[in-house]
């Protein structure tokens, strides 16, 4: 089956519409297909593994909305727990029970959370930390590390320029020089450009804002000691240790890459799964830290739909599914679509490089141009990746060896294609 024989035309409607009413026709620059070209696919339902689009195709699914879909779409257990909370009313700007649920939930498995608050984003969640971090420290810049992504706040949308260590640049028209100056850049899984900017910034960094799995440059996991360096580091400089663990939080291990590397922050960054599919982030750390926030302490933070009962009550659901067995069998799916698309690619002479952490992963090629002509080699054939090699695919438990198979069988049939 070719591109050409899948009817998409519906489909190329709808995205004639959402162009004239949202930029780029969507809400959320990737989903554009500018890195892979074509037309988006625009999606009528969900259910397990599987997305269905508006021209009725049926698709093997492994952006999983960006990674919250860890027990697969329309999870039983998530609808049942979704519709009750509806029931009860959509959002009450008040204290209620599911938010105190889900934070004990939250906090058992991540002990270095002692005390955290909700919020709606991970973006909103990052760009709080950070706030408290400088509150907290008295001090005003931070050290990101170059590839990272932590969300859209001015902050943070700097990068290195040469790929040297120094001052940030804004990336993004309307963040300015000064804002951006205060963000200082490193390499990712280079110890030592941290420990020279620190030795020459030090007095005045707040904080590290690391995902401790990379996944928004492609899965890229920590070096041997490199986290146990950034912790070191930051605490003999007096900043703190952020872990943007939006991605890896409940994906990689119930404790997140904390708990799968043994290397405790001083402030975690959560959203996605937490969520279950819905809108939702949140920031905690030690309690003398997270003290600082108001109302107890002066650092503001306030959200409206904070601590929302439906997305609480998702977020509880499908944590509640998260247990040894799903962990283990979402690792062997990893491992099997890892040894697959390496072999599929050996067959075919493709450069073809795959990376993974867990459930997460990432096929790398030498340049775009191939992803894309893999990325539509895929499509054609049923099966929906994230539309860049420069993010992560997410396995669910809802994917099955006859997903997984047929995921391989579409791989090898599109390695075949562009060798030919």
């Amino acid at each position: 089956m070719t591109a050409g024989e899948v009817d998409t035309s519906r489909s190329a409607e709808w995205m004639a519409r959402a162009e004239a009413v949202f930029p780029g026709g969507v809400n959320s620059p990737v989903r554009a297909f500018r890195a892979v070209g074509g037309t988006p696919r625009v999606i009528a339902r969900a259910a397990g593994p599987r997305l269905w689009d508006v021209d009725g195709n049926e698709l093997i699914d492994y952006i999983g909305s960006w990674g919250p879909m860890i027990l697969g779409h329309a999870h039983p257990e998530v609808v049942a727990a979704a519709q009750a909370a509806v029931e009860r009313g959509t959002s009450y700007g008040a204290p209620n029970v599911l938010e105190v649920e889900l934070a004990e939930e939250i906090t058992a498995a991540m002990p270095s959370l002692e005390r955290l608050r909700f919020v709606s984003s991970g973006t909103e969640a990052a760009m709080s930390a950070l706030r408290l971090a400088r509150g907290y420290t008295g001090r005003d810049k931070i050290i990101k590390l170059a590839g990272g992504y932590h969300g859209h706040a001015d902050a943070l949308l700097v990068r290195a320029g040469s790929g040297a260590a120094g001052i940030g640049r804004p990336t993004s028209a309307g963040v300015t020089e000064a804002v951006a100056a205060e963000t200082l850049i490193a390499p990712y899984n280079d110890v030592r450009a941290v420990q020279r900017l620190l030795d020459e910034h030090g007095t005045s960094v707040a904080a590290l804002i690391v995902e401790p799995v990379a996944a928004n440059m492609g899965v890229v996991p920590p070096a041997a000691g490199y986290l146990e360096s950034l912790r070191r580091l930051t605490h003999e400089a007096g900043a703190l240790l952020i872990f943007d663990e939006v991605i890896t939080g409940f994906r990689v291990a119930r404790g997140g890459a904390q708990a799968l590397y043994g290397v405790t922050p001083d402030l975690t960054v959560l959203g996605k799964i937490i969520g279950g599919g819905l809108p939702v982030g949140a920031y905690g750390g030690r309690a003398e830290i997270m003290a600082e926030v108001a109302p107890d302490g002066p650092v503001y933070q306030a959200g409206t739909l904070s601590g929302n009962p439906v997305a609480m009550a998702c977020g509880l659901a499908t944590l509640r599914q998260l247990n040894d067995d799903v962990y283990r069998q979402l690792d062997e799916y990893g491992a099997t679509i890892e040894a697959g698309l390496s072999d599929a690619a050996r067959s075919a002479g493709s450069l073809l490089k795959v990376v993974r952490v867990g459930s997460l992963l990432t096929a790398f090629f030498d340049d775009d141009a191939s992803f894309g002509r893999f990325f539509h080699g895929m499509l054609s054939r049923g099966v929906l990746l994230p539309p860049s090699q420069q993010e992560a695919w997410f396995v669910s438990a809802a994917h099955t060896y006859v997903e997984l198979r047929a995921t391989l069988v579409a791989a090898r049939a599109a390695l075949r294609e562009m060798a030919a």
